[in-house]
This record gives C-alpha cells, structure tokens and sequence, in this order.
C-alpha cells in the first residue's frame, strides 16, 4: 500500500512526549517538596534570588480566582480540563515541531495543576524568585511550562505560519509571469 494511516506524525509524538514529560517532571519536584523539603514548611533561601516556599493556590495564576469555594477546584479543574481537549485538537492537526513543543508544554503544565487540584484541592506552588524586596508571585514547573508553552504559541502565531505556498507567483514557477 503506497500510502499509510500513521496515527502520529513526528510534530504529534514530540507534542505527547512533551506532555508526559511536564507531567511528571511537575508531579515529581512537588512530591519532593512537599513530603521532603518543606517538612516542616518554611523558607530557604537557595540563591540571592530565589526561595523555595510552600504556596498552595486555590485560584489560577497569581492567585487570581483565590478563593475558599468548595467547588473552586473542582470549577478550575473542569475548565483546565475543557481547554485541554481543545489543545489536543490542535496538537492532532499541526505540522511544525516548535508549535507541538508549546502546545505539549501548555498541556502538560494543565495536567499537572489538575492533578494538584484534585488530589489537594489547590496547586502547590514552591519556587520564590525576588529582586530588591519585589517577590513574583511563588510558581511550579507546571506554571512554567504554561508560560514558556503560552509564549511560543504567540511568537508562532506572529512569526512561525508565514510559509510561502510553492508554484505561487515565484521566479521560475508555473504560476510566474513570464513577461515580468
């Protein structure tokens, strides 16, 4: 048969593997933190600029939605879970390495804070980075991965798609005007 049915393109298995892999690099450096780490919760200055703390977060990012809701995770977990499989779509149809690289990477960091609520009912946050008595607020792995992940979409969407269509126009195409 000349042609396959390939389930997943290359773009496809590197988005997966990407997924897989926050997942677990998140769940992991959470785990550490919380039955290792943070026993008991406290502050530790790691560099000039970073701490490692013990958050929990009820809302989404920086807090946003922080509220004592019995329903809040379940809410935000649904929500991350609806746009995930909007995501996954996406993913099944792209054809360029670095797009399924970010959509694998916003995927995953949703996955793992759903996780976190459905196990916790918030999201562990542990990573502390300050200058000159400012604080961000405190993120995970899976928040950074939502974030670079949200980033390179952007980029991707502003510089990544402008691919010429080929025999369009070009010198020494079909389509060009020989008398040009």
């Amino acid at each position: 048969m000349a042609s396959r049915l390939r389930l997943f393109s290359v773009p496809v298995g590197l988005g997966l593997v990407t997924i897989a892999g926050v997942v677990v690099l998140d769940q992991i450096t959470k785990w550490w933190v919380i039955e290792v780490v943070m026993q008991p919760p406290r502050v530790i200055p790691v560099t000039f600029f970073l701490n490692l703390v013990m958050g929990w977060n009820k809302g989404v990012s920086f807090g946003l939605l922080n509220q004592d809701s019995p329903y809040n995770a379940w809410v935000l977990s649904a929500l991350a879970l609806a746009i995930t499989v909007g995501l996954l779509i996406w993913l099944a149809r792209v054809r360029r390495r670095g797009l399924a690289l970010a959509i694998g990477l916003v995927v995953g960091g949703a996955l793992g804070n759903v996780i976190d609520r459905l196990r916790f009912g918030a999201v562990a946050d542990f990573l502390d980075f300050h200058a000159f008595g400012l604080h961000w607020p405190a993120f995970n792995v899976a928040d950074t991965g939502i974030s670079i992940g949200a980033a390179i979409i952007v980029l991707d969407s502003l510089f990544g798609g402008w691919e010429t269509p080929k025999n369009k126009g070009g010198p020494g195409s079909a389509g060009a005007d020989p008398k040009a």
